[in-house]
């Protein structure tokens, strides 16, 4: 229990995360199927069929959870941490040039370095409706359109990805000169991915040559 007298101080912005409830839903999806025909396969299979399953699961499970569990972004007051498929990119909000949107979610450093958003994907079918409630909303007159700041409360016309997109570049503007944020990019691949997956490749390999 904290001291009144002497609280502890709490962080002005914790990490805020984006991450894709239709990726993780079908990661986990996958990962069952996996397992059932894979376990099944290797149980009662004969001859090289177990080694063939096994060689496929240390594969695709690895694959699996890179596209769809392990992708993640998260932001705070000092750096903008991007979790893809094979690597970890932490860049500092001042090695931040821009953020963009289009076909794909994407932010671009000082040095012209790009990185794409797999945790924030964007979907054309989500900016359509989000376009229409935007269009209706202005036929009815509505006078927060375009400007939440009128309303908070007021349903969004933005789409979940582009929503999530104006809250970093919002947060990467505010940050950019601040002191804690300053720093170069750093990258780290996810071995923890690529090391199982290189293994069951080589395993597979090698059980096909030797037919």
């Amino acid at each position: 229990m904290s001291d009144p007298q002497n609280p502890v101080a709490e962080p002005a912005y914790k990490d805020r995360t984006f991450r894709s409830p239709a990726g993780i839903a079908g990661g986990i999806l996958l990962l069952a199927l996996g397992a059932w025909l894979g376990i099944d396969a290797v149980a009662r299979g004969e001859g090289r069929t177990p080694w063939l399953a096994l060689a496929g699961l240390l594969i695709a499970v690895p694959l699996v959870i890179a596209y769809t569990l392990r992708p993640v972004v998260s932001a705070n007051d000092d750096r903008l941490r991007i979790r893809n498929p094979f690597r970890t990119i932490t860049l500092p909000w001042a090695s931040v040039a821009t953020l963009r949107s289009g076909y794909s979610n994407e932010v671009l450093t000082g040095t012209g370095a790009k990185f794409q958003l797999w945790a924030i994907p964007v979907s054309l079918r989500g900016r359509k409706r989000a376009a229409r409630r935007q269009s209706q909303a202005a036929a009815a007159g509505d006078p927060t359109t375009g400007r939440p700041f009128l309303d908070p409360n007021a349903p969004s016309t933005r789409s979940a990805g582009d929503q999530s997109m104006d809250d970093l570049r919002e947060l990467a503007e505010r940050q950019a000169s601040a002191e804690s944020a300053q720093g170069d990019p750093v990258v780290r691949w996810a071995y923890e991915i690529i090391a199982p997956a290189l293994a069951g490749a080589v395993l597979l390999a090698v059980l096909l040559a030797v037919t």
